[in-house]
């Protein structure tokens, strides 16, 4: 995610095994058979009641019937496919926002109930621990937004979009909506015939019955719910190849195809720089999704990331600027989507390298030297800190701002902490660590500790304390290489 501070040209402040976590909160969490409802998590630090404990989703059936309004509820079913971790009297899902019309668990109706942001599920009968269940939800799902709420479906000038992150997916679907939960996804959409349809993942189908069409998405690689992305609207579906024959398509509204082309043509150039720095693109698609509509950031959704069509348009904003802001998303597709963070605590994972790759693609495309801006940003770091934590231990989000864990702590702030590191241990080693890193946790979630442990394999030599200083400690660890760097004061800064 990359936030957004328009209306004045960035830099932005930018803004993707579980078993231990499950284990502490089912411990403390499951609920006896006759308690009241109530919320589960699975203990994340940055936000306690996200996910749910005692099963493991295999995959997501979605299905949404779409109006041709904005401003009313689509009809959805959501079919859970999961194995039971535990045994359980009931399950609980995420799911804060559509009327619940059923529930059925193995093709026998289900009880239920809500319980603050959960819909908690009885089934006639307890499920055994290692079952093979499926839950099938149908339910709306309301594209106007709550008081209070933020994220989910994003209302574009002709259809609809998603923008999940950090934990907004259970305001479009029924869900276990934490990142360190992957599944796969098959998407059905039913739209008008002149609209579009564009999902995760690859088309497997498209019916047309009447007036309407429905279209069908299969990811071919598990995914975080918060990455989830759907396209509803009058767009044009714009075909390219990537490198190695991968097929890349970009959506766009239709009435601006000829101007985003230029931007678009450069994707496939993108992919194969990245390509060279970490390894093969660990996806079976990639595209741009641009939509006119007012988000406050781009996003990382997998395989169709997220931009605002103002970000192409503002003549303020240059040319390498705009290229590395793609970089930027795109290098998520391997930090952060390919390798999820296994809690939002490790959000610098994702945020701190798609920084770097972006830095290092301005680099050398644009000629803009990243040790200015690493300079800069240890000249800020300790203010950063102060503000929203260490890049490792960032402060929770303040009540009603859900997204405000992405701070510049987690970006740049981050990004200096690997730049410290490739001082730290060389350009050759940090190169292999980052490859290494990827082939390594592909498809599945690391943590801060996992990175940690890979750092000081490849360096031989344990680098704990290092770490401790640059992604934990209140006050920025002086720069190796460079004794010269100052960091600003940071108490009584303009907040």
């Amino acid at each position: 995610m990359l936030l957004n501070s328009r209306p004045r040209p960035r830099p932005r402040l930018l803004r993707h095994r579980k078993a231990a976590l499950l284990a502490s909160a089912v411990s403390l969490c499951l609920l006896a058979a006759g308690a009241p409802a109530e919320p589960l998590g699975v203990g994340d630090r940055l936000y306690p009641y996200l996910g749910n404990p005692g099963y493991d989703v295999a995959s997501y059936d979605l299905s949404f019937t779409y109006s041709g309004s904005n401003d009313k509820p689509l009809q959805a079913v959501t079919t859970i496919d999961a194995w039971t971790t535990t045994e359980l009297d009931r399950l609980n899902l995420d799911f804060a926002h559509g009327t619940v019309e059923s529930v059925e668990v193995d093709g026998h109706p289900a009880d239920f109930a809500r319980a603050g942001d959960d819909l908690v599920v009885t089934p006639d009968h307890p499920l055994p621990p290692g079952s093979w269940n499926r839950i099938t939800v149908r339910h709306t799902s309301d594209p106007v937004p709550a008081k209070g709420q933020d994220g989910g479906w994003v209302r574009t000038s002709d259809g609809l979009a998603m923008a999940n992150q950090a934990d907004a997916a259970h305001l479009v679907f029924p869900c276990n909506d934490h990142p360190s939960d992957k599944a796969r996804f098959t998407f059905r959409i039913t739209a008008p015939n002149d609209y579009a349809v564009v999902a995760n993942g690859l088309p497997s189908g498209a019916e047309r019955v009447g007036r309407t069409t429905t279209w069908t998405y299969r990811t071919q690689h598990p995914m975080a719910t918060e990455l989830a992305q759907v396209s509803i609207g009058r767009s044009a579906v714009l075909h390219r190849t990537g490198p190695h024959g991968l097929p890349v398509r970009d959506v766009v509204p239709s009435s601006d195809r000829r101007a985003l082309e230029p931007w678009l043509a450069r994707t496939p150039d993108q992919i194969a720089w990245l390509e060279s720095k970490i390894g093969p693109y660990p996806f079976e698609t990639y595209g741009l999704l641009i939509a006119q509509a007012e988000t406050g950031f781009e996003l990382e959704t997998q395989t169709l990331s997220l931009f605002e069509k103002d970000l192409f348009t503002e003549p303020a904003y240059p040319k390498w600027y705009i290229e590395s802001i793609m970089v930027h998303e795109l290098s998520h597709q391997w930090f952060g989507d390919s390798v999820s963070p296994r809690t939002w605590s490790d959000v610098w994972l994702n945020e701190g390298h798609a920084t770097w790759y972006e830095e290092l693609y301005a680099q050398e495309k644009a000629h803009k030297p990243m040790e200015d801006r690493m300079k800069a940003a240890y000249s800020a770091s300790d203010r950063w800190r102060e503000d929203g934590g260490p890049p490792a231990l960032p402060k929770p989000p303040a009540p009603g701002r859900k997204i405000g864990i992405f701070r510049p702590n987690v970006y740049d702030g981050a990004a200096l902490a690997l730049y410290a590191l490739r001082q730290e241990i060389g350009r050759e080693k940090f190169e292999r660590l980052e490859r290494i890193w990827i082939q390594e946790h592909r498809d599945s979630t690391a943590g801060t500790a996992d990175y940690v442990r890979l750092a000081s394999a490849v360096a031989g030599r344990d680098l704990t304390g290092f770490f401790k200083g640059w992604l934990y400690g209140e006050k920025t660890p002086p720069m190796p290489g460079h004794p010269e760097w100052k960091t600003r004061h940071a108490s009584h800064h303009a907040r």
